[in-house]
Order: structure tokens, then sequence, then C-alpha cells
């Protein structure tokens, strides 16, 4: 334990990136998965088909993949971004296509008598999602997305094998000088136990204060 208290400034930061890339990209992953749930129940085909591949894409690679591709292939293309930025952009879209899927699931609970209702009051398409539709879906589905957030939060420790330095990157660092694999990652494992437990704690109180009574 003496080697990670004599390195608390670097453990500090690194959970502090650690937490910066988690919320940036959850952030990014609910809009991008919002849009793309709207694309896919929208009446335009080429709307549909986009999203839909969008969202096949994301979840048939493997994050790894996708990671080492945005670092080390898109700047060949003339795309060039920080490293942290890349790790932000490729979480956000890899788990925007999970939120998707989640909020399409909540979608199918909100009753076709309110679009069919809202349709008849003349309300437009791009009006019945923002103002019924996602609404209601994203209440009705809290845990689930928790639960994408949960997962992101894990994934941010592939940022280590990108060179970024986040709470993994920061433990490999400190055992390569101290040589205490045992006590160095059981602490950086509890601290991600902890993290996704209050995500957890988190989402469950905010389910039962949203939750739609039917």
């Amino acid at each position: 334990m003496d080697a990670l208290t004599h390195s608390g400034d670097l453990v500090a930061e690194a959970l502090g990136t650690t937490l910066l890339i988690a919320a940036i990209s959850a952030l990014g992953a609910l809009v991008i998965g919002v849009l793309v749930t709207v694309a896919r129940i929208s009446s335009v085909p080429v709307l549909r088909a986009i999203a839909f591949c969008y969202v096949q894409f994301f979840l048939n690679v493997p994050l790894l993949a996708l990671l080492l591709l945005a670092v080390f292939a898109l700047p060949d293309a003339g795309l060039i971004m920080p490293l942290s930025t890349t790790v932000i952009v490729t979480l956000a879209l890899y788990e925007g296509a999970y939120v998707a899927e989640a909020v399409r699931s909540g979608v199918n609970t909100v009753a076709s008598g309110e679009v069919e209702a809202a349709r008849a009051l003349g309300m437009r398409f791009g009006q019945v999602m923002r103002k019924i539709v996602v609404p209601q879906a994203l209440r009705a589905v809290v845990q689930p997305l928790g639960n994408v957030m949960i997962a992101l939060l894990m994934n941010t420790a592939l940022a280590a094998t990108v060179r970024v330095v986040e709470l993994t990157s920061a433990a490999n660092r400190i055992n390569n000088v101290a040589a205490q694999p045992i006590v160095i990652y059981a602490a950086v494992g509890a601290a991600y136990m902890a993290m996704a437990m209050c995500l957890g704690l988190l989402a469950g109180r905010l389910e039962k204060r949203v939750a739609i009574v039917r």
C-alpha cells in the first residue's frame, strides 16, 4: 500500500482522467444513442439503414480494435487528435450503439395510442419524438442505461493500451517500480468497483424517482 500512497499525486491525477473520460464519453454516448434511436424509427428509409449499420458495426467490432484503429490508423488519413480526445470520441461512438439499443427498447414501451393522438393533434415527427416518445423511453430504461454507463467506466481501462495515463495505466507504472502487483491491482480493482457501485446506486435511485406508473 506504501507504493500507492507514495504515488498519491499520480493516482489522483489518473483517477481524475478516468472520471473525465467516463463523464464526457457518457454524455456523448447518450446524445448519439438518442439520435440514432430516432433515426432508426423514422419514416426515412435511408436514415433507418444508416442507423442500423451504425449499431451493427459498433456492436460487432471489439472496442480495443476500434481504439487501435483510431490511434494508429486515423493519423495516416490526416485525422490527428490528442490521445485523450481520441479515446473519448471512440468510447462515445462505441457506447452510443449500446445506448441506442437500450433507448429503442424503451420506445417500445410507449403506448401507440399516445403517438397516434399526438399525430392527430397535428404534431410533426420531431415534435412527437421530442415531447412524447423520447422522454418516456428514457424514463423506462434508466437501469439499462446505468448498466451501459458502468460498462463504459470499465472500458476506460482500455485507454491504458494507447498510452493515456488513466487509473489502470497509473497502476502499471507504479507496479513497474514497486513490484507489488497484488496490492496495487487489488486496490485499483476496488476503486473501479466502488465507482461502479456508486453508478448502480445512482441509477437505482433515479429509476425510482422517474419511473412511469401505468
